[in-house]
């Protein structure tokens, strides 16, 4: 302090006073004051003073301010968060989806928004499974339910049918104060976890669901997230290990990263459709088991990049596999709704593990996850979803809860979007003519892209696309030539993300590289989804058609 005070004797002195108390008059007092204040570095207490007519208060305030931003200079130190002193479980987190490509693609749009000419007009963004943001129209029974209880003095409209008023006062009544803007309980509103409960029943042809075991969640992810959380224990060779499908969705990578739980990967069969093989578990397993405790295994059906959908016989050996070595089974059914190919049909885990007998049903741990943004609604924004848990220790379940009570609730907008994926209309209500146009219109047009997606790549020489049986994504692989793969080196790029750049520098197509999903070594893909409109989507095609013949004549 005494440095302060001497700056405030400085400037007094500079007034011609010979302390605080014998200044010419109070307003020589205050600025003393003043300075002393902004030495330190604090906001003066005083107010503003009419700027002075003599020049020496003129001088005395610029010395005043000067000694004060040398002590601030002097009194600043390193930042507490750094790189370096940052949790490196964070740092080693990597979602490819968002990822480096992507960032390319934002700087681009702002280029061509500044005029800047570029062999394209507009950047398409292929990269994410965003069905709104492609163009597709939101399922209208969804937003009026959803409008209704954001703003309830609608429920008094004429414009709103009245199934749409009835769900939307249900739900109401399960929140507190009747509005969707109070907090629900941890586990989630309890009517909605209860319609999740009868669609899964229904569903799964009678096979009984406990609202008990159903968790709403921020979306599929936060479910997924959470439950990884609580699985993940052990230290060095005892540390949990979580097998995931190769190619995976960058989602399980980076949750493992953040928690440091050894991932450890099996492939699916390229082959074989994207298959998934027993045998290839089996192997990874066993591998596993020499550097981490494998006791979680993730499945995701339809997959997500691969669009496969596995048959009953394949759940089946999955199922048996995961109570033989008794692993926590996780069934990431976010795309149950989106099945195209003849001859596919989606199967949930859990009713599958059912219908094998008590022996499987109660006993093997089971989460599977749900969400509204996928399916024919495309609702990413609200972020609703929900995993239902079975055979869970009753201690572990109070943990769980716990857990969720951490973030209190997911969002109860989400929440109500989420009910009316689960309780929609049903044949005699008056919005389910409206309600079942628009969904068989979307997964109808989304079967169109998936087999025109296909075709278009399957002509194009060194590139190869595995049929599209579900989901909403082509996993096509590509050809690259050597040349390509030296030059990729020379710019530390992976192959496919030296290609994934290129192409987007040259046609505006923002896709994922094949290297963010994980893939066998020396193969090389990218992800891209279906969902722009046809007309669209057919240029996009060309354009990567265009690109990839140029691309290997010039690196041939």
């Amino acid at each position: 302090m005494h440095r302060f005070v001497l700056v405030a004797k400085q400037a007094a002195a500079r007034l011609g006073c010979k302390g605080p108390g014998v200044c010419r008059s109070g307003r020589e007092d205050m600025a003393s004051r003043c300075a002393a204040s902004l030495a330190a570095g604090r906001q003066p207490p005083c107010p503003r003073l009419p700027r002075p007519a003599r020049e020496g208060t003129v001088r005395w305030s610029s010395a005043a301010k000067a000694s004060a931003v040398k002590i601030n200079e002097k009194a600043s130190r390193e930042k507490i968060l750094t790189l370096e002193s940052m949790n490196p479980q964070v740092k080693a987190v990597e979602y490819a989806v968002r990822g480096p490509i992507v960032l390319k693609a934002g700087e681009i749009e702002k280029e061509l928004r500044k005029g800047i000419k570029k062999p394209f007009t507009e950047v398409i963004k292929a990269n994410i499974g965003d069905a709104h943001a492609m163009g597709q129209r939101p399922i209208t029974f969804l937003r009026q339910v959803v409008a209704l209880c954001t703003y309830p003095n609608l429920l008094d409209s004429p414009s709103f049918p009245e199934d749409a008023k009835k769900r939307a006062r249900r739900i109401l009544q399960g929140c507190g104060g009747n509005s969707l803007g109070s907090y629900s309980a941890s586990q989630g509103i309890n009517c909605i976890r209860e319609d999740v409960a009868s669609y899964i029943e229904r569903r799964d042809g009678g096979v009984p669901a406990d609202p008990d075991n159903i968790y709403l969640t921020t979306g599929a992810s936060d479910g997924i997230a959470t439950i990884l959380k609580i699985l993940v224990s052990g230290g060095g060779k005892s540390r949990t290990g979580v097998m995931i499908p190769i190619p995976q969705y960058p989602l399980y990578s980076a949750a493992i990263s953040e928690l440091d739980a050894i991932q450890v990967n099996y492939y699916l069969d390229e082959e074989n459709c994207w298959a998934l093989d027993v045998n290839e578990l089996r192997r990874s397993l066993n591998e596993a088991k020499a550097y981490c405790n494998p006791k979680v295994l993730c499945i995701i059906n339809p997959g997500n990049p691969t669009g496969q959908v596995q048959n009953r016989k394949c759940i089946e050996d999955v199922i048996h596999f995961a109570w033989e070595e008794k692993l926590f089974l996780l069934a990431d059914e976010v795309y149950q709704d989106n099945v195209y190919s003849e001859g596919c049909q989606f199967h949930s885990f859990k009713k599958i593990l059912y219908e094998m007998g008590p022996e499987y049903y109660n006993n093997v741990e089971l989460a599977s996850f749900h969400s509204t943004s996928k399916g024919y609604m495309g609702e990413c924004g609200y972020r609703g979803g929900y995993m239902e848990v079975i055979n869970l220790h009753p201690e572990i379940k109070g943990q769980l809860v716990k857990l969720l009570s951490v973030r209190l609730c997911p969002p109860v907008s989400g929440q109500a979007a989420m009910d009316i994926v689960v309780n929609p209309p049903v044949p005699g209500e008056e919005s389910y003519s409206q309600f079942i146009k628009e969904k068989e219109s979307v997964l109808n047009n989304l079967a169109k892209k998936a087999k025109l997606t296909e075709d278009m790549f399957n002509k194009v020489p060194g590139i190869h696309c595995n049929p599209l049986q579900g989901a909403m994504y082509a996993f096509p692989r590509i050809f690259i030539p050597s040349k390509a793969i030296e030059e990729a080196k020379a710019h530390k790029m992976a192959p496919d993300m030296f290609y994934c750049m290129k192409l987007l520098e040259e046609t505006g197509i923002c896709v994922v590289p094949g290297s963010g999903f994980g893939q066998r070594e020396g193969s090389y893909h990218f992800r891209m989804t279906i969902l722009p409109p046809v007309e669209k989507l057919k240029i996009l095609l060309e354009k990567v058609k265009d690109f990839h013949i140029k691309f290997l004549e010039k690196y041939a």
